[in-house]
């Protein structure tokens, strides 16, 4: 709001001083751009404030860039002309341990004549979820963390692993002890309640799993545990990356979604008379994703490294399916233990990486699944196995298709998909639109090496 919310710009006023005495110098203002960089502005402590009240001047052009600052463009983003204002969010500012003299707000977006930003999608997703909620239904949501641990004492651009132990191995994690202890005590100064860390499959990698929130909040906490996991690294002489495949034909990094659907305070997928307790509403959330999984794809797996990662029998869910516990679908249903499920239950979906925006990704996912319970669809059969093992005809007769395989197929489904372009708008759906196209093309006939390269040390 031109002009500051009431009250926010004597608070900002108050925690810069606070900020100020405990040796912060500087604000991060971020926000996750279309094709999935977190880009900054930063402002002195002693701007904040200033920034409260009048937000912070930044291009909308950067809805149109690539992952390698080229630029494309649509009938209204891409060109030189407009501003934006960046407006931190003060309830979710955070001093940044593994860069203490360093704060980070995310920020909303608003024109400089004090509208939403279209394309602003923090923004459309807060919105998506007052929609839900003004329906009654609520959401707890949280994104995994899988990165690669490299060494930073090799050739720019090349990856080798920091730890050679096994997958799951405590080898690898008395390898990187130091590294893994310093990202739990960074994480907890910073409020985010780790559930698990452990080595996972592929050569140095390693997973992070943090405790759900509201959708809104868990985007922050994904795009501010990023910067944990980089800034503890680079200070234990590591690098990471959360590329969607640091290596041409390993296992990749994926951002697996683990989010459940609420009503007065009950779980929607535990509890009900359906298949493994879901209720009407709790399965017909899940079908709504199911059946938009195809033109979900341009938001859950939006770069072309990400058709790297998703090959079948790799736990990567590239198949449009569903099942109890089955990891070689997209969407797993996860029930829980025995009398903890109203609490755990929930529903992961396994075909998403880190190269999605957040904000982007959970707001397709919200969009996707109301439109299901609004629409009161149910799920079909469910998958128990790993669906590789059928021929194209089997799958075929059990009403289950390959996910696309390439980012251009991927992009075409999203341009078709009337749920998602609706609930985006014009403006920044034809934005994810000619940002996928920019990347197919500028990746044009390159092999998978190349591409893996190209994107390696962005994400």
């Amino acid at each position: 709001m031109p002009g500051g919310r009431p009250g926010e710009v004597e608070r900002a006023r108050a925690l810069a001083g606070k900020l100020t005495a405990s040796g912060v110098r500087g604000v991060v203002l971020s926000y996750v751009d279309t094709a999935g960089i977190t880009r900054i502005k930063t402002v002195p402590v002693a701007r904040l404030a200033r920034a409260s009240a009048w937000g912070v001047g930044m291009s909308p052009v950067f809805d149109t860039f690539l992952a390698d600052d080229s630029i494309v463009a649509t009938d209204v983003l891409g060109g030189p002309d407009g501003d934006l204002r960046l407006y931190p969010d003060l309830e979710r500012l955070v001093r940044l341990s593994a860069a203490p003299a360093w704060a980070l707000a995310p920020v909303d977006r608003v024109t400089q004549e004090g509208e939403r930003h279209p394309a602003c999608t923090r923004t459309l997703l807060r919105r998506l979820q007052s929609r839900a909620a003004e329906r009654g239904v609520e959401f707890r949501a949280s994104i995994e963390i899988e990165w690669a641990i490299g060494r930073d004492d090799v050739p720019p651009g090349e990856f080798v692993p920091a730890c050679l132990g096994p997958a799951y191995g405590m080898t690898r994690l008395a390898e990187l002890s130091d590294f893994a202890t310093d990202l739990m005590v960074a994480l907890a100064r910073e409020g985010v309640e780790v559930e698990q860390l452990h080595p996972e499959y592929a050569a140095g990698q390693f997973e992070l799993s943090v405790s759900a929130l509201d959708p809104v909040a868990a985007a922050d906490r994904s795009v501010l545990a990023r910067q944990t996991i980089r800034g503890v690294a680079q200070r234990n002489g590591l690098r990471v990356s959360f590329a969607p495949s640091v290596m041409a034909g390993t296992v990749g990094n994926g951002g697996h979604v683990h989010i459940s659907a609420w009503r007065s305070g009950t779980n929607l997928h535990a509890g009900g008379e359906g298949r493994y307790g879901l209720t009407p509403e709790g399965e017909a959330f899940v079908a709504g994703m199911l059946e938009a999984l195809p033109a979900l794809a341009a938001i859950t797996t939006p770069s072309p490294s990400s058709y790297l990662r998703l090959q079948p029998s790799h736990w990567a869910g590239v198949y449009a399916c569903w099942g109890r516990e089955t990891r070689e679908t997209a969407i797993r249903l996860v029930t829980g233990m025995v009398g903890d499920q109203p609490g755990a239950a929930n529903v992961e979906v396994k075909c998403a990486d880190l190269a999605a925006n957040p904000y982007l990704l959970l707001a397709a996912l919200l969009a996707t699944g109301m439109d299901g319970i609004e629409r009161g669809l149910a799920l079909p059969e469910e998958m128990t196995g790993d669906p590789a093992r059928f021929d194209s005809d089997e799958l075929a007769a059990r009403g289950v298709r390959r996910l696309p395989q390439s980012l251009a197929e991927a992009v075409e489904e999203f341009a078709g998909s009337t749920v998602l372009r609706d609930a985006f708008g014009p403006v920044l759906a034809d934005a994810v639109i000619a940002v996928r196209r920019g990347e197919v093309a500028r990746m044009a006939n390159a092999d998978p090496d190349t591409v893996a390269q190209a994107y390696r040390w962005v994400y």
